[in-house]
This record gives C-alpha cells, sequence and structure tokens, in this order.
C-alpha cells in the first residue's frame, strides 16, 4: 500500500488517472445507491410500524444495494457485466437496452461521469493524502444525497447522520477545520436552519423544509466550521433561485422544491473555495 502511494505521488498524471476511473466505478455505484436505498428504506419504516402495531405485512422485500444483481426495470432481465461499464456501456448500447430496446435514463451515465470529474477535482485541489480520502468520502455522500432528495424530497438520516460524524472525526487530522471549530459549525448549521423553520411556521402556519436540510447543514458545519455557513447557505439559495427561474421559464415549475441539493453544493463549493468566496464577499475580514 505504502508503495502504491508514494508511485501515485510521483506520477502525478497517473494520479489523476486513478482518480478518474475510480469516479467512474464510484459513479456507478452511486446510481445503485440513489434507485434503491430509498425503496428499502421505505420497506423497513413500513415492516416496524406493521410490527408495532401487529398488523400483516406481506410486501416483497427490495432488492438490496450490494447483493442484487442490475436488470432492466422493463425486462426485468438481468444485465451482463458488460452492459454495466460506466458510461461506455451507455454509448455502446446507444441509450436503450440490449434485450428489449427500451431507452436507458441519460442520468445514469451523467451521474457516472459527473463523480469521476468532481473526483478528479478533488485529486487536483488535495493531491495524494488522507485530505483527498476525506474530500472524496464528502463529495460522494453528496451526490448521493442530492439526488435522493431530488427523487424523494428526503434526506436519509442514514446519509446525514453519518456524514456529520464523519465530519467531526475528520476534524481530528485539522484537515480544513479544528475539532472546535466542527462541534461549532454542526451546532451552528442545525440551529440555523431550525430558527428560521420555526419562524417561518409561526408567521405562515407552513412548513418551509424538512428536519433532514437541519442535519445536512449541521454535517455540512461539521466538515466547514461555522464561518463558511454563510458561504454556505448564499450559495445554495443562489443556486435554488436559478434553477426555479429556468424551471419557470421552461413553465416545468413545481410547487415544492428540494433544498438539500444546493445545501450540497453550497458544502461542497465552500469545502474547496469557501476562504476565496468569503475574503471576496467580505473584504478585510
Amino acid at each position: 500500500m505504502a508503495g502504491l502511494i508514494d508511485v501515485l505521488s510521483q506520477n502525478t498524471f497517473l494520479f489523476y488517472g486513478v482518480a478518474f476511473v475510480v469516479g467512474l466505478l464510484i459513479g456507478s455505484f452511486i446510481n445503485v445507491v440513489i434507485l434503491r436505498l430509498p425503496p428499502m428504506l421505505e420497506y423497513s419504516w413500513k415492516a416496524e410500524f406493521a410490527e408495532f402495531t401487529e398488523t400483516p405485512f406481506r410486501e416483497n422485500k427490495p432488492p438490496s444495494i450490494a447483493l442484487a444483481r442490475s436488470h432492466c426495470p422493463q425486462c426485468k432481465k438481468q444485465l451482463s457485466a458488460w452492459h454495466n461499464i460506466p458510461v461506455f456501456s451507455y454509448l455502446l448500447l446507444r441509450g436503450r437496452c440490449h434485450f428489449c430496446q427500451a431507452k436507458i435514463s441519460f442520468r445514469y451515465p451523467f451521474i457516472e461521469l459527473l463523480t469521476a470529474l468532481l473526483t478528479l477535482l478533488m485529486a487536483v485541489n488535495f493531491g495524494v493524502g488522507w485530505a483527498f480520502v476525506a474530500a472524496i468520502v464528502l463529495l460522494w455522500l453528496l451526490i448521493i444525497i442530492t439526488w435522493i432528495d431530488f427523487d424523494t424530497f428526503l434526506i436519509p438520516d442514514q446519509l446525514s447522520l453519518p456524514l456529520l460524524w464523519l465530519g467531526l472525526f475528520v476534524s481530528l487530522f485539522e484537515f480544513s477545520v479544528t475539532p472546535a471549530q466542527a462541534i461549532q459549525g454542526a451546532l451552528l448549521g442545525y440551529l440555523s436552519l431550525w430558527s428560521v423553520f420555526h419562524l417561518f411556521k409561526l408567521l405562515t402556519g407552513k412548513e418551509g423544509m424538512g428536519y433532514g436540510d437541519f442535519k445536512l447543514l449541521a454535517a455540512g458545519g461539521a466538515w466547514l466550521g461555522p464561518e463558511l455557513l454563510i458561504a454556505v447557505l448564499l450559495i445554495a439559495s443562489v443556486s435554488g433561485l436559478i434553477f426555479a427561474l429556468v424551471q419557470a421559464l421552461r413553465k416545468k415549475g413545481q410547487a415544492k422544491i428540494p433544498f438539500g441539493p444546493y445545501l450540497s453544493i453550497g458544502i461542497l463549493v465552500s469545502y474547496l473555495y469557501g476562504m476565496q468566496i468569503t475574503d471576496w464577499l467580505f473584504p478585510g475580514l
């Protein structure tokens, strides 16, 4: 392992290539998590409710993330290994199932390529070392959270809470913040959105966001510390507003807009360029 690290440290372009390929592979796995985790959680909640209320529960258990083989959602035929090569299989199959010719969503290769490119960006920014490992773990979890929230308007605790605890753990190595800053950031992140939520509910009688958003910003605070949270919220608000305007112009707007994806963008951009952003926004501070 030490020898591999030495080789990657001495050959920058090899390290970048490995990071890109690993990003493609992880992107393929991320697609599986995004697709299968919500049904698994829903099944678990229903089973627990049935057990608590002592009512019959006969639903079939959904496929697991790691063990169940991939299959076409239309014809249900099991896919071969060459059907699952990130990005390249989509191109070789021309975006259609090998068996039934049903159209494959472009989102699958998009997420794979996005994950690869952002993993490469982390490699360029952090180089070989544990800081890079921490950064890509943050990145991959944020991508999963983003797309699950887009699909379900849900940020599972199974993702946000591990991200929070990982941020507190990583702070021990002081890659970006100290443990004290991580704790302060987690507290401020949670309480800031919690306060906005209750103030909005008091004034309007409506709930403007979910508790998952509080936990996600708390996780972001654990990774970034308290000072960069204003950059996170600014980036999240601007990117969310831009998306809403684009949707309105395309006449595809919806009353309910998930905030988690934009918080994820804010956390990721702030982790990479937060100090530059705050220096630009508040020069001299």
